[in-house]
């Protein structure tokens, strides 16, 4: 109210002219706020049938993340990004324009009025090809996960299976890094055994069984970290995979998960 009421005696009580004034003041401190630290944070999530997308939009106090129009703000952006398949970046977000106005003056608009700084960190954008569905969750708005089924089946258990598959996603502890033991980055698993090698070897076992013993840890490593692989979380004495024919059966066509996308607010891909 202050700020208003100076501009409006600025401008000897034009309002138009004030407006103009005030927005100008509000970018410039914009400009200044840019460069704050974003510790907080909102996830946005858009799921479009076959497509879904996740931004992580930072910002630097939790009472800004959890207030609805931040929560508006960055879901918009993530309509953007399940809307265009180019978009699948902050630059190519960016870059975008929302209602006909460039992205970065947006953000640019919202800190002058918000307050804060808010900063895109993340995009993520999974689609299905053909036929599929795409489930979303997040969790607590802190935390969102995007999971690919493909199948020419639909209703309820597809559905269910969509939703269950984010939350585990979400909940696992590790959490997945790939699909499947194809997908799990070479320079991952090269890393895991070489610290399993010189664990035996502190441990004092012979070589002539280290590397068989390294083996079998490996494959205990990989049924950790695949999707797949993993005990589901809502029932542990079943794997992923398990759930996931199971569901196939129920729909009476079979079910393929297609990847996943899991967005942690401040956390970068793949870490």
């Amino acid at each position: 109210m202050m700020d208003c009421k100076r501009a409006l005696a600025d401008c000897e009580g034009d309002l138009e002219k004030a407006t103009t004034l005030l927005r100008e003041r509000g970018l410039a401190k914009a400009g200044k706020r840019e460069g704050r630290a974003t510790s907080e944070g909102a996830i946005g999530l858009v799921l479009a049938g076959n497509v879904g997308a996740l931004v992580d939009l930072g910002c630097e106090t939790d009472f800004v993340a959890m207030n609805e129009k931040t929560v508006a703000l960055v879901t918009s952006f993530a309509q953007l990004v399940a809307d265009d398949a180019s978009i699948d970046s902050v630059e190519t977000l960016m870059a975008a324009k929302l209602n006909g106005e460039p992205l970065e003056e947006v953000v640019k608009n919202n800190i002058a009025t918000i307050g804060e700084n808010l900063v895109i960190r993340r995009v993520e954008r999974l689609a299905v090809e053909g036929d599929g569905v795409v489930g979303g969750y997040v969790h607590g708005g802190k935390l969102g996960v995007l999971v690919g089924l493909k199948t020419d089946a639909s209703g309820a258990a597809v559905d269910t299976l969509a939703k269950d598959l984010a939350m585990h996603v979400a909940a696992a502890d590790p959490a997945p890094v790939a699909l499947d033991r194809d997908g799990v980055p070479a320079k991952l698993v090269e890393k895991e055994r070489d610290f399993l090698i010189k664990q035996a070897k502190d441990s004092g076992k012979p070589d002539n069984i280290i590397e068989k013993m390294v083996d079998g840890r490996i494959g205990k490593y990989f049924s950790e970290i695949c999707l797949l692989e993993q005990a589901f979380i809502k029932d542990p004495d079943q794997k992923v995979k398990k759930i996931v024919e199971a569901a196939a059966g129920e729909a009476g066509s079979g079910i393929e998960i297609t990847g996943f996308a899991r967005v942690k607010i401040g956390e970068a891909a793949n870490e």
